[in-house]
């Protein structure tokens, strides 16, 4: 009797899970998913475990680096709004409260919590050298946030793991329970993230991350020999790589995608990586005498 009271639980468990929840559409790629979680829960639940991070982080003293990684972020975070204002996506664009670090760290690691918080590890910035490439890798991890991905890991866990303990949770949203699902998830551990993405996340990120890169006017083609310095570069696999194909696919995949990024690429005036007084007085005087030279030029010719 115990026994198929228990089957039939776990029967009635399978179908109010297999109901509940939404559908959402991720964009760019348009694929289906069903989350059991709703933004808010996510929200709270990343929000809490970011602000736990970031109390042991130690932000980097680096000025121009930090300025760096800022700038970079802002103007991914302006593209990305902007493509979802247009998409008729406002409503995604209201849950970002977009947040840029760069602390402390050897790891070649970076992360974007869900609502757009974002952290780079100083052991990253030797890898990619230059602005587009920190795009590529800031546009990677942004994309796991538009896409729900945490929120979608979270739901298969549910399914797959907890079982009625699932259905509480998704009915009277018991706190413990609930937090011991955003650490598994999100998985921090002591000064680093562990993240568990599937590979079909890791490689649709990758995908969306290269798209958003040249949508904020980075060229999407660096992408290539930043993933081939990171591969060469380390002699383990770093976290960065979790869950993620091998290298060798991972470049072919980005390669077979540029086509698509490059329809979004519109290439914009370089930005200077420096950050000091004394750089930007050299650079106001130079483009001051260009612009004295450009008007002389054009009044002669317009004499002739």
């Amino acid at each position: 009797m115990y026994k198929a009271k228990h089957i039939l639980l776990l029967l009635l468990t399978a179908l109010t899970l297999a109901s509940c929840g939404t559908t959402n559409t991720v964009p760019i790629t348009g694929r289906k998913q069903h989350l059991l979680v709703s933004d808010a829960q996510v929200l709270s639940l990343s929000n809490q475990q970011y602000q736990q991070y970031m109390k042991t982080a130690k932000p980097s003293t680096d000025v121009a680096a930090t300025a760096m990684v800022k700038r970079v972020g802002e103007r991914l975070a302006q593209a990305v709004v902007t493509y979802l204002n247009q998409h008729n996506l406002g409503a995604e664009v209201s849950q970002y409260k977009w947040e840029f670090n760069l602390v402390q760290d050897k790891e070649a690691n970076a992360f974007c919590m869900p609502g757009g918080k974002i952290v780079v590890y100083e052991g990253l910035l030797p890898y990619t050298q230059n602005e587009a490439s920190l795009a590529i890798v800031l546009g990677h991890e942004i994309a796991h946030a538009v896409a729900k991905h945490s929120a979608e890991q979270m739901s298969k866990q549910m399914r797959a793991q907890y079982g009625a303990q699932a259905l509480n949770i998704l009915l009277s949203q018991t706190g413990s329970a609930t937090s011991q699902i955003a650490q598994d998830v999100f998985g921090f551990g002591a000064n680093s993230l562990l993240r568990k993405y599937s590979r079909d996340n890791e490689s649709e990120a990758d995908y969306m991350g290269l798209i958003f890169a040249a949508m904020a006017g980075y060229d999407p083609n660096v992408a290539v020999s930043f993933w081939q310095r990171m591969s060469q570069g380390t002699s383990s696999v770093p976290e960065f790589f979790s869950d993620h194909p091998s290298d060798a696919k991972r470049i072919a995949a980005i390669k077979s995608e540029l086509p698509e990024a490059l329809k979004y690429y519109k290439p914009q005036a370089a930005v200077t990586t420096s950050s000091s007084k004394p750089a930007t007085t050299a650079k106001r005087k130079t483009t001051t005498t260009a612009k004295r030279k450009t008007t002389r030029g054009k009044t002669t010719a317009k004499r002739k």
